[in-house]
């Protein structure tokens, strides 16, 4: 069925996820949606997501929303090569999983930069992103 990632589309580091991910999931199980975008918002606005909360990678799969390390995790899960192999991680418990993941995200800007916009995608992957 396929799952939808909803990311910072002006962050530079939440874009080269993206685009990782991309790469690694050879079946095309993930679209993709800038929270930023009208699509982002319509989605936020029915999954109950507080942007002002959750402002990085968020997974929405199954009608289920996944945030901080264990959507990122379920997002490994899926992909091709070692990334799988992250998903381990989620035996750790949640609230130390979630601690780093957020210490990192409050930093991403400072540590990667921002764009001014969203990144507009490839022709080749546009099909991927809602």
């Amino acid at each position: 069925m396929g799952a939808i990632v909803l990311f910072d589309g002006v962050c530079n580091f939440c874009n080269g996820a993206v685009n990782s991910v991309i790469e690694h999931d050879k079946a095309g199980y993930f679209k993709f949606a800038a929270l930023q975008s009208e699509i982002g918002k319509e989605l936020s606005a029915r999954y109950g997501i507080d942007q002002s909360e959750t402002d990085s990678i968020i997974l929405v799969e199954d009608e289920k929303v996944y945030t901080y390390s264990t959507g990122a995790l379920r997002v490994a899960k899926h992909l091709n090569g070692v990334w799988a192999w992250t998903y381990a991680f989620i035996i750790i418990p949640r609230p130390i999983r979630d601690l780093f993941y957020k210490l990192f995200a409050r930093n991403r800007y400072r540590l990667f930069g921002k764009q001014d916009a969203c990144m507009m995608p490839t022709p080749e992957i546009r099909a991927r992103f809602l």
